[in-house]
Order: structure tokens, then C-alpha cells, then sequence
């Protein structure tokens, strides 16, 4: 079992006091908090190790650019692609995505071609794509929602066709904690030749991710989920579907070389990786991923889900709440609302409590859309999180509830 006293002590945060009550944060689909390891990681390496990476001869710049490099190896592993050079660095979920939307896209998706996505997604997997379609004269087409906040496979499958050119789909729902029946739909994707791509901001963290196992053609993950930076993502692709990609950014390190007359691109990965990254946050991602392969993400998954069991259990007892996305299958986020009660204001009396919670759509528009409502209160757990801390939370609801009826 997770000593989770112990793990509480990695992250300096949690000891804070928000306004004279103890910090109790729910509000890790948003972002999570940085382990001290990390924290000490990007300190050390900008006060010992810093300089610009692939360009530079001197020493320092050896060491960085071997360090950038070993993280890009330890993500491949943790997600178990066939290649290091398939793990490419982005700036978050949201810009590996629009990466995919300006290249795949426009490369390989022509008017009345179409793509397919579900209700459910965030709107970094909705916006791309709308733009896409108003430039090519190609068509979105959209997996409907159920009640419980899942989707049907039959749905899916008649949606996605042989003039389907790309499914993209969330692996889980940041609004409503739904763990989509990706493996089925990466296979219906495969029989009708369209190539798919995972959006798993709201998995990496929470679920063992093997992208061979998987055999889906590109993912998305942001580090600041995963205990890491901000500022840093990741865009998994098969080799061959990279290569055949155009670059997205020019500058440097993505060309092989540049004249007035032709222009040549680099290979994998630095083909799309142009520019001056970010240098420490990539190197100390791989630190954070360390720290939770260490615990065992398999413990980890089984602690959250205990925990979200509890959760439910106690929110469901609280007369006037509704609780939006019950599917059987899902992740550690509980999104809710009180009968009569503005979700905002809900968030700031938990907030005068120093309970941090998500509240509003989302970036989920469309899920709030099809349930008719303004948003919700959403409380998303990590590994950190206990049992104490929930009962404070419904202890802060009732209060509240008290307060605004």
C-alpha cells in the first residue's frame, strides 16, 4: 500500500494555510502540485548545469542537451513507444494537437473528408478541428453523450466510416472522470483505415498508458498533470505517420539546412521541435515521472479509485446533490451541483474554507450544453488527496448549502 503521509511530505504545498484553514486541493484535473524532487531538480540544474542544448560544444551544453535527451527516453518507456525519436516535445495537450490539426491535417484531410470526435472533449479537441473544417470544406462529426456520461460503441460505429480520415477522442473526460473504451475504439478507427489520436491529458496520470499495446497512431499528455512543469507536453506518433507529416514551426533545430534557395528539415524529432525549448521543464518532467513509477502507477490507480468510491458515497448522502458523469468506468474527478445553487458561488465559500475546487464548464462547453446547465463544482483527486480531506469537503458543502439556501 501507498504510505500517503509520507508522499504528503513530498510536496511542499500541502502544509500551506489558505486563509487560516489548512490547504485541502481538489483541484488537480486542473493541475497538479510539484513534488519537492522536482522542485529541487529545475533549482539544481539552473544553478549547476544550464545552457542552450544541441548547439553548443562546451560542457555545459553537453550536459543539457544529454539530459533533455535521457527525458525524452524516460517518457518513451513510461508510455512504451517503439522509438525515442517518436516522443516529441510540445508545449502542452493543446499545442500537440493543433500540431497534429496544421500538419495530419492539412496534409492528408481534403474537402468531405471527415473527423470524428466525441461530445465530451475539451474544447482543445473541438477548436482545432472546427478550424480545419472551415478552411478544407471538411466535416466534424460528433459521438453523442448518454445520461451517465458515457458513449455508445454503436454510435461510434456508425459514425466513423471510410470517409473517416481521423478519430480523436479523449481517453478520460476532464469534466465529467468518463474513462472511454479506447482499445474499441482505436479498432473501429483501424477497420475503416482512419488513423486515431488520444487525447489522455486526464489519464497519463491516473492510468498505465502502453501506446504498442494500445496501437493508437498519435497521443497527447501535458507534464503539469503528471506532477511535472508547466509549459511542457508531449505528442506521441508512429514513425511512420512523423515522417510523413510536414513540420509545423520553422527555425532552428528543426532544418538540416537552409539556403535563399531550398530549405531541408531535420529528422525525427527535431523536425518539430524548432526553436529553444523549454530546457529545464523537459529534463525535470522525467523526475516526475520517476517519482510515480517509484510509488507504481498501478497503486496508485487502485488508491484514487478507492478514493473516488468514497467521495461518491459521501456526496451522494447530501440531500439537493446531483452528481453529474456516474459511469461505471471512471477516473478519479467528481463533477457536481447543489440543487438552486450557482456553482461559482459554491467554489468560493469552499475556497473561505481553504477547499480548492474547479468550478464553471470546464473548457467542456457542449457537456454542459447537453445536460442544460451552467457549469459545475468539480473536485478531482490525486494521489495525495485522503479520506480526511473529503469529509472536510462535504463538511464544506454543507455549510455552504447552509449558507446559500
Amino acid at each position: 500500500m501507498l504510505d500517503i503521509q509520507k508522499i504528503r511530505a513530498d510536496f511542499p504545498i500541502l502544509s500551506e494555510k489558505i486563509r487560516g484553514k489548512q490547504l485541502v486541493y481538489l483541484d488537480n484535473g486542473a493541475s497538479t502540485q510539484k513534488p519537492k524532487v522536482l522542485i529541487e531538480a529545475e533549482q539544481y540544474f539552473y544553478e549547476h548545469q544550464y545552457a542552450n542544448i544541441h548547439r553548443g560544444v562546451h560542457y555545459l551544453s553537453q550536459i543539457g542537451t544529454d539530459l533533455y535527451e535521457a527525458s525524452r527516453k524516460t517518457v518513451q518507456q513510461f508510455i512504451n513507444a517503439k522509438h525515442d525519436h517518436e516522443i516529441i516535445f510540445t508545449k502542452g495537450t493543446t499545442n500537440s494537437i493543433n500540431l497534429v490539426a496544421y500538419t495530419f491535417g492539412r496534409k492528408f484531410i481534403q474537402a468531405r473528408d471527415e473527423i470524428v470526435v466525441t461530445e465530451m472533449e475539451h474544447h482543445s479537441n473541438i477548436v482545432p478541428w472546427q478550424i480545419l473544417c472551415e478552411e478544407k470544406g471538411c466535416i466534424l462529426k460528433v459521438i453523442p453523450l448518454q445520461k451517465d456520461g458515457t458513449i455508445l460503441l454503436e454510435d461510434a460505429a456508425r459514425l466513423i466510416t471510410s470517409k473517416t480520415k481521423l478519430v480523436s477522442v479523449v481517453y478520460v473526460s476532464n469534466a465529467l472522470g468518463t474513462i472511454n473504451p479506447i482499445q474499441e475504439l482505436i479498432a473501429l478507427a483501424h477497420s475503416k483505415g482512419a488513423k486515431i489520436m488520444i487525447d489522455a491529458a486526464q489519464a497519463i496520470q491516473h492510468i498505465p498508458i502502453d501506446v504498442q499495446a494500445l496501437d493508437c497512431d498519435l497521443l497527447a499528455f501535458s507534464a503539469h498533470k503528471l506532477y511535472g512543469p508547466t509549459g511542457v507536453g508531449i505528442l506521441y506518433g508512429k514513425e511512420d505517420i512523423l515522417n510523413a507529416m510536414p513540420p509545423f514551426e520553422g527555425g532552428g533545430d528543426m532544418i538540416e539546412n537552409v539556403s535563399f534557395a531550398k530549405t531541408t528539415f531535420n529528422a525525427l524529432p527535431f523536425k518539430f521541435e524548432a526553436g529553444t525549448p523549454h530546457i529545464s521543464g523537459c529534463i525535470s518532467m522525467s523526475v516526475a515521472i520517476k517519482y510515480i513509477q517509484d510509488l507504481g502507477l498501478q497503486k496508485i490507480m487502485e488508491y484514487e479509485h478507492s478514493l473516488l468510491e468514497y467521495a461518491t458515497e459521501r456526496l451522494n448522502a447530501i440531500n439537493g446533490l446531483t452528481i453529474y458523469g456516474t459511469a461505471k468506468d471512471k477516473s478519479s474527478v467528481i463533477s457536481f451541483l447543489l440543487e438552486g445553487i450557482h456553482p461559482y458561488d459554491v467554489g468560493v465559500l469552499l475556497d473561505n474554507q481553504g477547499i480548492a475546487i474547479r468550478t464553471g464548464h470546464h473548457c467542456a462547453q457542449p457537456v454542459m450544453e447537453y445536460f442544460n446547465i451552467p457549469g459545475t463544482c468539480r473536485a478531482s483527486f490525486a494521489l495525495y488527496n485522503t479520506k480526511e480531506e473529503v469529509d472536510v469537503l462535504v463538511e464544506g458543502i454543507l455549510r455552504a448549502k447552509k449558507m446559500l439556501s
